[in-house]
């Protein structure tokens, strides 16, 4: 049975709150584990898998980010409001608060991947080690190879995602119908998905305005803010056992991973065969080996 949680509320960041849950004690001896999710915009729910790990002793933290979840929603928020800097500031309050600033090991999966990426290049004393999971070292380099990703659809899937994103209609069914051919490649290969990630989902579209200002109407349109964003150039900064994740047919393609197993000193890949964008929901038992494993190494 999974550990009970310990802790569970939220923290003043600002003249806002982070909503956040412990699953285990923190400080009783293994460094805790912070999952810091995708979107950006979205929630912890699709990762709540990762708790198991406080049974072995790692306590995990969840948290929703700014924007969205259990945290303070800010719909009428200006898009520039929505930066990586604030969510790295939130991240290293969060950290503060909850009193783990000094013995951590962070995991990021997709936009999570480059946050944590871009924190631990900073050389944070209490940083033990680090996950990038499903994530793309840059946006340009996600851009280029969605093109790639695109171009393999079925036929006339692509012209019907084109033609809604140049007439601005990427709000229309046909559209996320059309999204949802590339979402079950690419996204999450499960059918039906798991409810935790069905539940992440409908809170991106439920409130969608972190997503929309840095993101766009979908994974592969990428019109927001982070589209020239990325975090290659502090990867060499990076200084603790790195382990790097992805799917064999992965959104994020081995192209917009690369970087990090090239340019992160300490660093080891794992390839999850029969895996897209969720490789902890499409093959978990394997995955939570492969992270024990890595975890063990940091002893």
């Amino acid at each position: 049975m999974p550990v009970a949680p310990s802790a569970k509320g939220t923290v003043p960041f600002g003249e806002h709150r982070t909503w956040y849950r412990v699953t285990g004690t923190p400080g009783s001896g293994l460094p805790t584990l912070v999952a810091v999710h995708g979107g950006p915009g979205s929630t912890h729910d699709y990762l709540v898998g990762l708790a198991v790990l406080a049974e072995a002793g790692w306590p995990v933290v969840h948290y929703d980010q700014l924007g969205n979840g259990g945290s303070t929603h800010l719909p009428d928020a200006d898009p520039g409001f929505w930066t990586p800097a604030l969510f790295l500031d939130e991240l290293d309050n969060l950290l503060r608060h909850l009193g783990v600033d000094d013995d951590y090991v962070l995991f990021g999966q997709s936009w999570g991947g480059l946050l944590v990426a871009e924190h631990a290049s900073r050389r944070p004393a209490g940083l033990r080690g680090l996950v990038v999971a499903n994530a793309p070292a840059s946006y340009p380099l996600w851009l280029s190879e969605m093109r790639v990703l695109r171009e393999r659809l079925p036929p006339g899937v692509d012209d019907t995602l084109r033609a809604h994103e140049e007439a601005g209609t990427t709000d229309s069914q046909e559209y996320f119908d059309a999204m949802m051919v590339f979402y079950n490649r690419h996204v999450c290969t499960l059918q039906p998905w798991p409810r935790e990630f069905l539940a992440t989902f409908m809170e991106i579209y439920n409130d969608p305005t972190v997503y929309y200002a840095m993101n766009g109407p979908s994974e592969f349109h990428v019109i927001g803010s982070l589209r020239d964003w990325g975090v290659i150039d502090g990867l060499p900064d990076i200084d603790v056992p790195t382990l790097v994740v992805s799917g064999r047919h992965d959104e994020a393609t081995p192209a917009t991973v690369r970087p990090y197993v090239d340019l992160i000193p300490d660093v080891r890949w794992e390839i999850f065969e029969n895996s897209s964008h969720t490789p902890h929901l499409e093959e978990p038992e394997r995955f939570i080996a492969v992270m024990t494993e890595f975890l063990k190494s940091l002893e």
